[in-house]
Formats: structure tokens, sequence, C-alpha cells
């Protein structure tokens, strides 16, 4: 073979012997998938960092909740006499609420979101808004007030269960590994973005303050 289509050939047979630029592509591949891995480890850690710290800010507003008024609305002030059986005798005020199941009567649960607006609410919502993801609004806390028979006595002041409780909170991931957890999840949309939800966490204290946050 001669002529122009001889050294073709023989360029050809030099281009596919030349290993040069070998070392960059495999420099590339191993590159990215560092990239890929170390910004995942970030994404984690942001995960991690606003898991624990929801979990810190929950547990002091609850002790916040559990010193203020009400958050909510129709909270009960003080214990009211429940129905006393025809053959127990009426007790008096000051009679323990755990003494008899009917001694006080049992107010229903009241609970209400953190989108509500009172100084309560106002106090606490900037404790626990610093610990959680961007796009999470004070509708993401909510707050209840439960009866506990063994808080309190009859006519003296109304002390719940005061519970303090994110929920529906979710997390963006800055890499494709957020696509890659909502496919294993099954949370991932048609356009492979996916937001990771947190688990509902809630902390839960008896109140304490008997003249409803007042001086305190």
């Amino acid at each position: 073979m001669t002529g122009p289509l001889a050294y073709h050939a023989r360029a050809l047979r030099r281009f596919l012997r030349d290993e040069e630029g070998a070392t960059l592509v495999e420099f590339s591949l191993v590159f990215g998938l560092y990239l890929l891995v170390f910004f995942g480890l970030l994404d984690f850690g942001r995960l991690a960092f606003h898991y624990v710290n929801m979990q810190r800010g929950l547990q002091v507003a609850a002790r916040v909740a559990a010193v203020r008024p009400a958050a909510c609305a129709g909270v009960p002030e003080t214990n009211e006499r429940g129905v006393t059986p025809k053959d127990e005798t009426e007790p008096q005020f000051g009679t323990n609420c755990s003494a008899k199941s009917w001694v006080c009567a049992a107010p229903a649960t009241v609970s209400c979101s953190g989108a509500t607006t009172n100084a309560t609410v106002a106090e606490i919502w900037p404790i626990v808004a610093p610990a959680l993801p961007n796009g999470s609004t004070a509708a993401n806390l909510s707050f209840s007030y439960s009866y506990d028979s063994e808080l309190g006595f009859l006519g003296g002041p109304y002390v719940p269960m005061v519970t303090v409780e994110l929920q529906n909170v979710s997390f963006q991931f800055a890499t494709p590994l957020g696509a890659l957890v909502g496919l294993v999840t099954g949370t991932a949309d048609e356009n492979l973005d996916a937001d990771i939800a947190f688990p509902s966490m809630s902390t839960s204290m008896p109140g304490e303050d008997l003249a409803q946050g007042a001086g305190s």
C-alpha cells in the first residue's frame, strides 16, 4: 500500500497506539466521583446538623412554653370540679386531681399551629427557626395542651402537659444524591427532585407557671 492511503493508514495506527491524554481522562472520571462524594458528605452533614439542632431547639421551646401563657386559645385557667358519683362525697377545693378520676373535670386537649400570633409564639419561633432548613415556616410548629390528672388540684391553676411539635419539615439536597435517595425511597418526582421529609418530633413537659407566665 502506497500513496495517501498508506499514509492515512499509518497515521491511524499511530493514533490508536497513542496513549497521551489517557491520564487526563482517568483523572476527570475519578475527580468527578470525588466531588460527588465530597459534596454528598456536606449534604448529609447539613442533614444531621438540622436534625440534631431541631431536637435541641424543641427542648428549649417546650421549656419556654411551659412557663409562659398558653400559645393556644381556649386553654382553661383553673381545675374545675368533675362529676361526683352519687355514692361519693363531693371533694373539697384543694383536693389533688389524682385522688379520684372524677375529682377534677378533664378538659379536652387544645392544639394550635405555630402560625398563631401571640407573645408566646413570638418568643419561641426565633428559638426554633435557626435549626430548620430553608423554606420552613412557623406553620411547621404546633402546640398542644393536654390534661394530666397527676398535675394540679381542684380549684387550683390548670397545669397541663405542654407539647411542642415540629412536623412536615423537609430537607433539600444540593447534590444529585438527593435524587438517588428519592429514587430509593420513592419520594422523587418526575424531574428527580427530592425533598427528604424529617419525621415528626416533639417534646413534652408539665406546665410550671401557676401565674400564667406573668412576671417570670
